[in-house]
């Protein structure tokens, strides 16, 4: 990445906070705020800054990229949106949280809210509110929903809320926790066929940049066939309309005075909505464009190649802000790796999945490193079709009628699967040709197979049997 603009902020600009009772906080912790802003289904590389070539996708994320740092090996824990967003508010995995799918947390799991009302912050969310549940456990002070924000595709809707947000937390005098969400580029996408009326006005209106098929790329694990480029050019219509939104959120924070004094985040809750990324466990499917910026903390302008995971956010915000640690937490600070550190906080990353909006019932389990990555997919018996929402697209639908043979396979193997996935991404970073029976790699198959069997039974997931009764795990020792 080259970086043209080194104006970056400095000084933290630190203001009086009122009302934090004493003991929440360490001594020496200071008033910043949290903006947490979120894209919704938006592969992570999907922007300019992460090698998207598609004109002009992303400048706002760019510009943000080039003021912070970059994390080119982070992922979420989950690849649908309710599990994803619970794992980074309560810094445990799904199955230890009970967000398993579309569910609510336990009552019992303490969340990154809760901490921060009780140290006098003031919450906020915009959109996708009902994929924090239950609402009680997440303490928002301001509430604003996707209806609100054009169905969560406004950006100058963004721009109202967020500057309304802003004056009043400068008015009470508190420091803020903001988690606002986008829906772009969730689908429909701008163009689609979309029974549902209302939705298909939101999806549609709100667009400066309509990108036509010969603009775009399609991703290396799909087919390039002309329904699966007409449906990419739709996501990246509505990629760019996120890109705006971000850049309003971040004008109204800008025209408020408060940029100096908030550390930003900006992130996907998953990956694309097309087969082989959302709803499953490929790298594609968890990999996060996640960035940073903490005016006058760092160099801007970094990438950092460290290991991060979803479950990580809260303690990091947590260090960040000096707070005392919650116990029982799945994820690490990657406070230092912010700082100045290049050390790994994981040499490995757990990643899940087990039932679709739908409600339907798909448990895999990932372990991956920087360079492998095992799958196991407890659903997969030869019979059992699996199903998700990117089916319902142009793109499937294109690859299912293709007669191209190798496009057949593919679509045969994302239906049923195998039991066990072996990736080598040094060679095949997109995730195409399983290793699994390839002798070569059996020593790194089974000391993934022996980490996944170790974090299942330390943290009682509930495929733990499963596992152990269809995989063979070498004995330690």
């Amino acid at each position: 990445m080259k970086c043209t603009r080194r104006n970056f902020l400095a000084g933290l600009g630190a203001t009086a906070v009122v009302g934090i009772p004493s003991g929440v906080f360490s001594q020496g912790s200071t008033s910043l705020n949290i903006l947490l802003i979120t894209a919704d289904d938006m592969n992570f590389d999907s922007l300019g800054v992460t090698g998207c070539t598609v004109p002009d996708i992303t400048p706002n994320l760019d510009a943000l990229a080039e003021e912070g740092i970059r994390f080119t090996q982070a992922h979420v824990t989950s690849a649908i949106c309710q599990p994803s967003r619970s794992a980074l508010m309560t810094g445990r995995f799904p199955h230890r949280s009970g967000a398993l799918g579309f569910d609510p947390i336990k009552l019992d799991v303490p969340t990154l809210q809760e901490s921060l009302r009780a140290a006098g912050y003031m919450n906020g969310i915009m959109a996708k509110n009902e994929h924090l549940a239950p609402r009680e456990k997440f303490c928002w002070d301001v509430y604003i929903t996707a209806a609100e924000l054009g169905g969560g595709k406004d950006p100058k809707a963004y721009y109202t809320h967020c500057k309304a947000f802003f004056k009043q937390a400068k008015s009470s005098g508190k420091p803020f926790f903001l988690m606002a969400n986008s829906t772009d580029p969730h689908r429909p996408f701008p163009g689609a066929e979309v029974a549902n009326q209302a939705k298909a006005d939101n999806a549609n209106a709100n667009i400066s940049r309509t990108y036509k098929p010969e603009e775009v790329t399609v991703p290396p694990f799909l087919p390039d066939l002309p329904k699966v480029r007409e449906e990419m050019a739709q996501y990246y219509t509505a990629v760019h309309r996120c890109d705006e939104t971000v850049g309003q959120i971040l004008k109204a924070l800008r025209e408020e005075d408060l940029e100096e004094n908030t550390v930003v985040f900006f992130l996907s809750d998953n990956g694309i909505s097309q087969p082989f990324a959302k709803t499953n466990c490929y790298f594609t499917s968890t990999a996060t464009p996640l960035i940073v910026r903490w005016p006058g903390k760092f160099r801007p302008c970094v990438n950092r190649n460290a290991l991060v995971s979803g479950v990580d956010f809260m303690p990091t915000v947590l260090d960040i802000l000096n707070a005392k640690p919650v116990k029982g937490l799945d994820g690490h600070s990657y406070l230092s790796l912010l700082t100045g550190s290049t050390k790994n906080t994981h040499t490995t990353a757990f990643t899940f999945i087990t039932s679709t909006s739908a409600g339907l019932h798909f448990p895999m389990r990932c372990i991956r490193t920087k360079r492998y990555s095992y799958v196991f997919n407890a659903w997969s018996d030869g019979k059992t079709t699996f199903r998700n929402e990117p089916m319902g697209g142009m793109a499937f639908k294109a690859m299912q009628a293709s007669s191209d043979p190798n496009v057949a396979k593919r679509v045969k193997f994302f239906l049923y699967r195998t039991p066990e996935e072996f990736y080598d991404l040094r060679t095949d970073p997109w995730e195409q040709k399983n290793l699994i029976t390839e002798a070569s790699y059996a020593k790194q198959i089974d000391t993934l197979r022996s980490q996944l069997l170790e974090m299942m039974d330390s943290t009682n997931d509930p495929l733990l049997e499963q596992f152990r009764a269809r995989v063979t795990v070498p004995k330690s020792g």
